[in-house]
């Protein structure tokens, strides 16, 4: 029996070769040259990868009935085969990461043959590489999805989608928190287990999550123009820092561009989480600033922010002094001790250039700053000139990033290794932002971006949705939907003023609170 079973394992190991260089042969040795790259979408040629990634499937967009494509490892030892009739490539999970982990450090390449119904020889395209790097991405990506509108947030969730599969769970749902608004989460140091996220409306207020416990609260003061809106996380994880805000929008009556979304008032505050209460972070000067997008130094010493000069404070802005406000960025040193801030000093003078900076980021060495560069204004996501610029810290040197477009740039991140960011793009069709990374070694050398890859490569395509705010995670986040639900009623815990300085007499109270356009509500209130 054990003779007849060596036999027929042979037997079928035999079949199995020959149908192999059988598949081989016809589609390799009697195919006629392309002389081209083949078309494919997502365009996957000469990316750098992670060695975690899913499955990089992609659609071949050429005119023909019978697809193979064939992956191989930079050694040769690992190769995948798929057929499609399509043009749909699906490369199957286990192989995909068989296939990984054989070209860390190393390429895979990719063969696409193509051959049209009635034609006896199939094209081979010219092959293509994906550079495969050593240096692992976070295993979840968490980010928003909304309808790239103006006013309306009838359908928004937070999401988490796993990166080295496609696991893919809502973690906030307004549609079951009576549509109320969902927006600006942000996590410490891409810990999965405490993060925050704002929710405006009936159940408004900032939910702060720690090892699973969800606490509703409102880090708001009388002395605040406006609610706590754009946060950070102080990597020590007892501070938030936020940007109050009276955010308004205006509308332009030309096709090339349709909206502005600009800031009335704004300023910087840092909330303790460990004791309720809230600190203004005022500059020491009497000059009226613009103050916006909080970011911290892995080390917790510094707080970065964009500030622009406000001209006329107080008053409504019209159009043409909003094409004139430009934000540069600043620091400002923090002792965490005595909750206390040193002197503001500039770290990028955009304004200089007749530029405006938003978005500061550091990588988790501190070493290097990548922030958004548009023309004016504060809110990039709607300025299609608006590319990713690198600061280098220790020396001053910056410049244009390699990784941009024709199109527009905005919020961006670094893993929490520090060698890959994730930023948003909309390269793809001018309207919907999508998530791309990119690989970065050094000032030097960064990889050609990706957009994360998707089951179905036809997945973009058919989606209306925004990627909001994309945010590397270094784990699954445990809760769902409904664990926010639970406690979308409870009433929010309110903040106290931190310094005396900040709490306001009730005659002053009602001035802070009176709104610079009467009638007109902020997009964040």
């Amino acid at each position: 029996m054990t003779q007849k079973i060596i036999h027929f394992n042979l037997l079928f190991l035999i079949c199995t070769i020959l149908v192999y260089s059988g598949c081989r042969g016809n589609y390799d040795e009697d195919s006629v040259v392309a002389g081209r790259l083949p078309v494919i979408e997502p365009d996957y040629s000469y990316v750098t990868i992670p060695h975690n990634i899913a499955p990089m499937n992609f659609l071949v967009v050429e005119e023909a009935d019978h697809f193979m494509v064939e992956a191989s490892s930079g050694n040769g030892n690992i190769n995948i085969n798929v057929k499609s009739s399509d043009g749909k490539i699906f490369f199957p999970e286990k192989q995909w990461k068989r296939l990984l982990e054989d070209s860390g450090g190393d390429r895979i390449t990719i063969q696409v043959f193509a051959r049209k119904k009635g034609e006896k020889k199939p094209k081979r395209y010219e092959s293509f590489e994906m550079y495969v790097s050593v240096d692992p991405v976070d295993p979840w990506l968490a980010y928003r999805l909304i309808h790239p509108g103006y006013y309306n947030w009838s359908n928004i969730r937070i999401m988490q989608r796993s990166v080295e599969s496609f696991e893919l769970e809502p973690v906030v749902d307004n549609r079951i928190l009576d549509m109320n608004c969902v927006n600006c989460h942000s996590f410490n140091n891409n810990n999965p287990g405490r993060f925050m996220v704002h929710i405006r409306g009936s159940h408004g207020g900032t939910y702060f999550i720690n090892d699973g416990n969800i606490t509703k609260r409102d880090p708001k003061i009388d002395a605040m123009p406006g609610g706590a809106t754009y946060p950070a996380w102080h990597p020590g994880g007892r501070f938030v820092a936020f940007s109050s805000n009276q955010v308004r929008q205006a509308f332009y009556a030309s096709p090339e561009k349709t909206i502005e979304v600009f800031d009335l008032v704004s300023s910087m505050t840092v909330y303790d989480f460990d004791k309720n209460e809230v600190v203004m972070a005022r500059e020491r000067d009497t000059i009226p600033y613009l103050q916006t997008f909080p970011s911290w130094s892995p080390d917790g010493k510094y707080l970065y922010y964009c500030r622009a000069l406000q001209k006329n404070p107080g008053t409504s802005m019209i159009l043409d002094e909003i094409k004139q406000t430009r934000y540069d960025i600043v620091r400002v040193p923090f002792d965490p001790e005595t909750v206390t801030f040193g002197e503001t000093e500039i770290v990028f003078n955009a304004s200089g250039s007749a530029k405006s900076a938003s978005f500061p980021r550091i990588s988790p060495d501190g070493r290097y700053l990548v922030f958004t560069l548009a023309d004016y204004g504060t809110f990039p996501i709607w300025h299609s000139e608006a590319d990713l610029y690198i600061l280098d810290l220790s020396n001053g040197g910056s410049k244009k990033m390699n990784i941009n477009s024709d199109d527009n740039e905005s919020y961006h991140s670094w893993s929490s290794n520090g060698r890959w960011l994730v930023f948003s793009s909309k390269r793809t069709d001018g309207r919907s932002t999508r998530p791309f990374f990119a690989h970065f070694s050094s000032w030097d050398s960064m990889g050609k971006p990706f957009i994360l890859p998707q089951e179905d490569p036809e997945y973009y395509g058919r989606l209306m949705e925004s990627f909001n705010i994309p945010e590397f995670v270094n784990g699954r986040i445990s809760l769902t939907p409904h664990d926010f639900a639970k406690v979308a009623n409870n009433e929010a815990l309110k903040a106290v003023a931190g310094n005396p300085l900040d709490s306001l007499h009730k005659w002053e109270v009602k001035s802070v609170n009176t709104k610079r356009n009467p009638g007109e509500k902020s997009i964040h209130e």
